[in-house]
Order: C-alpha cells, then sequence, then structure tokens
C-alpha cells in the first residue's frame, strides 16, 4: 500500500470515531501534533488525546480536497465535516504526515482552534 492511500484509509477512518482503529495507523512512537495543542507521542499517549478529542462527537466525514505525496511525506488539505455536542462543525484543515514502513511517523494538523470552538459556544 502507498504512503498515500494509508493516509486516504486513515482520513476515511475517522468518521468510524474508534479510537484503537485510528492509533493503529501509528508507529508505536508515532507522534500527532494537533497544532492549537502540544504534540503526544506514542499509543498510550495518542489513544489518550484522541479518545478525549473525540469524545462528544456523534460523525464525522472529512472530505479531502487535495491530497500530495512525495517519498514518506503526504500533505492532505480536508473540509473536516462533525457533529461535536450536538452542533455542526465544518473546519478546513491541512496535515502533514511522515510516514515509516507504512505508518505514520508524525502528523502535524494545521487549522484555526475559533472555527472549532465559535459553533460550541466558545
Amino acid at each position: 500500500m502507498s504512503n498515500e492511500e494509508v493516509i486516504r484509509d486513515f482520513i476515511a477512518a475517522w468518521s468510524r470515531l474508534n479510537v484503537d482503529e485510528l492509533v493503529s495507523f501509528f508507529a508505536e512512537d508515532g507522534i500527532y501534533h494537533n497544532m492549537p495543542t502540544g504534540p503526544v507521542q506514542g499509543h498510550a499517549a495518542l489513544r489518550k488525546f484522541i479518545g478525549g478529542f473525540i469524545n462528544g462527537w456523534s460523525e464525522t466525514t472529512w472530505d479531502v480536497l487535495t491530497l500530495m505525496s512525495a517519498g514518506d511525506k503526504v500533505v492532505a488539505e480536508r473540509l473536516d465535516r462533525t457533529v461535536a455536542h450536538g452542533k455542526q462543525i465544518d473546519l478546513p484543515c491541512c496535515g502533514v504526515f511522515e510516514l515509516k514502513d507504512g505508518k505514520i511517523a508524525v502528523w502535524r494538523d494545521y487549522f484555526d482552534l475559533a472555527t472549532y470552538m465559535k459553533p460550541l459556544g466558545g
């Protein structure tokens, strides 16, 4: 499976909201840096962070707008459509992924936190 296919599968997996499945895409020492917060590393920390992040989400679908890959890097521009705490949130994002041996070694996700928080009343 190509790195691009791995990331397309990872993006599609978010719609299932299964934390263990999402963590399985990462290398054991994989890093997720959700830019408004600090990076988290390793399966245990990823499971806790992603689980907390999606707590209250009832559905999410991520539309891929642009996906480019070169070597071990994949860039995915997305529109993440999420229902969180009963509120619809449409969040433009850009994820930069570095892969190693078919697993995500580093994921940096860029978005405007205010765009996420505004529908939630924050």
